[in-house]
């Protein structure tokens, strides 16, 4: 279909909408719009960057290059990180589908960093962008909610200003992707799919990060935080306001995904590369580390598979190069809104049973189970008797036996994530998506195969034991052992282990105190 044709889709009524779609069943416009474009992403090497790039490999592969910015790190060139990052398990079907070589031959490293000005790309690489480059997706973010304010809004807020420079001096740009957050306004319990005033100038709040210095920005942080709760989001808004204001001179877009959890269907059901949001409390909850949280089991977040997430993206671009910035909503939200509902102890729940019952966690220090606490003071008590007390013991059993201590630091970094955890899960917030159900009237059957985004349909038992199966295997790197059907039996030993542990240290702890 061309262009002008796919224009008449406005203004039209639901019942034309799907009689053209059933005429056209068997064109994927969304693969064909991507047909010959180059296209540059930063943070292609994340979590939801990696998911992106492999669906635009897989389902639009007739796309002419993906250039990836890239940083060196630790000590690798950009080039090996393309090539380990392909050797991930999440590449293995669009490589067999595909073959290696054209799949390398389609992505090439462009070195840089969106810290940097100009974004630190080599004068010959920024000519062959600027000529090439019709198609951007701007993904690079520091995610971690405790970053320093000045770390974050150089990475975050000032990095979307460089994009938004380098953007314009593309030479045929049709399209700019900002890829924001659901949770970056969070005094707005239900958020619509529009822009919102920034709780400050990003302009004047990154000069001053420019000529202040850590320690000075540290002391003033909480000053400027003010009631937002964590630097994440306080940077992620203020980077959408620097979208919002270029969205008269550029084809511009800001995308909100919700919580991002691990991969619902493909390529790999269960895939994740990172310990963040529900992950983390299932590992953590399964290894008998997690004793007591303080939160309302009965809220929920809102959560969507990445590979949802993606779906949204690449559908919303489509609508967006097929329609024109004048005709669609230059905001656009990647949520479930309550069609993936799953309170907080739902999670827990389902979680130690998964672990319990279908695919346990190597060395359990403790029995899976602990609780949620509304108290808060009940839950520092708790935390107290079986996290911190523990810790202590263990750390000391490890000197007497000539180990380094390590479950004092292990703790803390898990008290560091409840902190951030319990604003979430004592909150609740809904979100609009208007968008995502007008693009679903838009698609024909075959692109909602492809790109599905209409109600996600979770059996979270399958689910969940996918992600504790991918959990074990990429994050915990446990290695493969044997379980009749998944069942507990080979569970007992562990189980066993991590109960005389226990014994142990509250003998110890008795002992102590005596």
């Amino acid at each position: 279909m061309a262009a002008s044709e796919i224009d008449d889709f406005i203004g039209k009524n639901d019942d034309e909408i799907l009689k053209l779609d059933q005429n056209e069943e068997e064109i994927d416009r969304i693969a064909e719009i991507f047909k010959d474009r180059c296209l540059f992403i930063s943070g292609g090497t994340g979590f939801m960057g990696k998911v992106l790039v492999e669906k635009l490999l897989r389902s639009c592969g007739d796309l002419k290059k993906i250039y990836l910015l890239i940083r060196p790190k630790r000590g690798k060139h950009p080039d090996e990180r393309i090539k380990e990052m392909f050797n991930n398990v999440l590449f293995d079907m669009v490589k067999k589908q595909k073959g290696e070589d054209v799949i390398l031959s389609k992505v090439a490293a462009i070195a840089g960093d969106v810290t940097e000005l100009g974004l630190g790309i080599q004068p010959n690489d920024l000519e062959t962008l600027r000529n090439e480059v019709t198609i951007i997706y701007h993904c690079a973010a520091t995610v971690r909610f405790d970053e320093p304010l000045r770390k974050a809004v150089f990475m975050n807020t000032r990095g979307t200003k460089y994009m938004l420079e380098f953007a314009k001096s593309i030479k045929h740009l049709d399209f700019f992707a900002h890829v924001s957050t659901a949770y970056c306004h969070l005094h707005v319990k239900t958020l619509y799919e529009r822009v919102y005033d920034p709780p400050a100038n990003p302009h004047k709040v990154i000069s001053a990060c420019e000529w202040l210095t850590d320690e000075q920005v540290a002391a003033i942080e909480p000053k400027i935080l003010g009631d937002i709760p964590n630097t994440y989001a306080y940077t992620k808004s203020l980077s959408e306001s620097l979208v919002a204001e270029n969205f008269g001179e550029l084809p511009a877009m800001i995308l909100r995904p919700s919580i991002v959890i691990p991969v619902w269907r493909e390529p790999v059901p269960g895939w994740t590369d990172n310990i963040n949001g529900p992950t983390g409390l299932l590992i953590a909850a399964g290894k008998g580390i997690l004793r007591t949280m303080y939160c309302n089991s009965t809220c929920y977040g809102d959560f969507l598979p990445v590979d949802v997430s993606v779906n949204g993206m690449l559908v919303a671009s489509w609508n967006f190069l097929a329609h024109g910035k004048k005709d669609v909503n230059q905001v656009a939200h990647m949520t479930s809104s309550k069609e993936i509902k799953v309170s907080w102890n739902e999670i827990v729940e389902l979680g130690r049973w998964v672990i319990e019952n279908k695919m346990p966690l190597n060395w359990v220090a403790w029995y899976p189970g602990g609780s949620f606490k509304t108290n808060y003071y009940v839950h520092c008590v708790c935390a107290l008797l079986q996290h911190w007390l523990p810790a202590i013991f263990i750390d000391l059993l490890a000197r007497l036996f000539g180990y380094p201590p390590f479950m004092l630091k292990v703790h803390r970094r898990l008290a560091n994530g409840l902190k951030v955890f319990e604003y979430y899960a004592n909150n609740v917030w809904d979100f609009d998506n208007t968008e995502a159900l007008r693009m679903r009237k838009l698609m024909n059957e075959r692109e909602r195969r492809t790109y599905i985004i209409e109600k996600v349909d979770l059996d979270l038992v399958d689910y969940f034991t996918n992600c504790t199966i991918c959990a074990r295997r990429l994050i915990l790197k446990e290695r493969n052992r044997r379980y009749n059907s998944y069942g507990p039996t080979t569970y007992e030993s562990d189980v066993v282990r991590g109960s005389v542990f226990q014994g142990v240290i509250f003998l110890c702890i008795i002992i102590f105190f005596i």
